[in-house]
């Protein structure tokens, strides 16, 4: 047998064990993941679940596991010279209203066949899966020259990207590629719509609102720019692949001396999402053509608060947009992976949402695929569960990408 037919067939061997172990560690991970549903984890208040996924990476065999300044939990599996991440982030929404949930959604409750509550689509299954992951890769004696970082990341829900904004700057982890574990329904995305936050104040002189006529009210400026903003909505361009663009008001304010007083100020927080081609200055250039003349001053919003940790850290609200072609080494790699776990092709897709992608592709270039347990449709929304055998699938996926991104860094 000559040596590339006998690394097909060690590849291929590989890859049937990393099946049987994922199959054989269904419980162990939809156990894990249990475990961290059960623990409140909204945006800066991730400390305890961070503190069980630690736990479950070093239990798993982890080479090394820390947590870094922002609280982000890193993993690490191996020590070669090329890096692969695979992230989750661990903050999730809040319930909404209970009356709309049909079981406790801190319960974790394992039941017919699904992990259920919030967390498990958005996105902690994606955590437990990789956990499930290390352990293979560690039982496995995977020893090629890739190193793999797993990371549980913190503050996406309130800012995306703003982890991993922090692991490059702050931390000097750049890695080669990377693999974002939010909800995919078993599909291999390769980009979404980046997004931003636009604010726009308007400004008018007040008077008594017995004689409005000596004032300007700035409420009638808002309102009028507010029209003009449905109408831009509806001539945003689109791009085949990630669809079109968007612009909605999603937050109105108003203030005057008194309610019986003009209003000498408004205020309106747009969500701009945004295709291929739109860029931060593009969208904010069509808002300021439409308040021009009005006395308004648009403005793209920032974020900065305060981590578990007690760290203050931001970042400008502008999440650009990003994609890969279909052709990229890092989609195909992940394609003949799946072929080779589970026998079919995979769907190639894109999410809706927006995600960590922002920065790790969209700012820092590095080449990146989605692949994740869950259907995104249940991302923020009641009666959140995933499939048990969505983690079971993922668990195997991350730990056989690992092998084939080894397999052609060597060629």
């Amino acid at each position: 047998m000559n040596k590339t037919n006998s690394n097909k067939q060690t590849l291929m061997d590989i890859t049937n064990k990393i099946n049987a172990l994922a199959s054989q560690y269904a419980d162990y991970t939809a156990n894990n993941l249990s475990k961290l549903v059960q623990i409140k984890s909204l945006s800066m208040g991730e400390k305890e679940v961070q503190l069980e996924l630690k736990k479950q990476m070093e239990a798993a065999g982890f080479d090394e596991v820390r947590i870094d300044g922002l609280g982000n939990v890193i993993g690490r599996i191996g020590s070669g010279k090329k890096i692969l991440a695979i992230d989750a982030h661990m903050d999730t929404v809040d319930t909404g209203q209970l009356k709309n949930w049909d079981f406790d959604p801190y319960s974790g409750l394992i039941k017919d066949g699904f992990v259920h509550g919030r967390g498990t689509v958005d996105q902690e299954g994606g955590a437990a899966a990789f956990v499930t992951s290390g352990k293979i890769l560690k039982e496995l004696g995977f020893d090629k020259d890739l190193t793999i970082y797993f990371v549980g990341s913190v503050m996406e829900e309130d800012c995306d990207g703003l982890c991993w904004k922090y692991l490059v700057e702050e931390e000097g982890l750049k890695p080669d590629f990377a693999i974002s574990t939010e909800p995919t329904n078993l599909n291999i995305y390769r980009g979404h719509r980046g997004r931003m936050e636009i604010g726009v104040h308007f400004y008018g002189v007040s008077c008594h609102g017995s004689a409005p006529e000596r004032g300007e009210n700035a409420i009638y400026k808002a309102a009028k720019a507010a029209l003009e903003i449905e109408k831009l909505n509806d001539r945003i361009k689109a791009d085949d692949f990630l669809g079109k663009g968007t612009v909605t008001i999603s937050e109105i304010k108003s203030g005057s001396p008194s309610l019986c007083a003009v209003a000498d100020y408004a205020y309106f927080h747009l969500d701009r999402r945004l295709t291929w081609g739109e860029t931060k200055e593009s969208a904010v250039a069509e808002i300021e053509a439409i308040v021009k003349g009005m006395n308004a001053k648009v403005e793209v919003l920032y974020y900065e608060e305060t981590a578990y940790t007690g760290l203050k850290y931001g970042m400008e609200k502008y999440y650009p947009t990003w994609k890969i072609e279909e052709s990229h080494p890092m989609v195909q790699t992940g394609v003949r992976s799946f072929q080779k776990l589970f026998n079919q092709a995979p769907v190639v897709d894109k999410w809706t949402f927006s995600t960590n992608g922002v920065t790790i592709n969209g700012y820092y270039g590095i080449p990146l695929i989605g692949f994740g347990p869950g259907n995104e449709v249940m991302a923020h929304a009641p009666n959140e569960k995933v499939p048990v055998e969505h983690l079971v699938k993922a668990s195997a996926f991350y730990a056989a990408f690992a092998y084939e991104l080894a397999e052609n860094l060597s060629k």
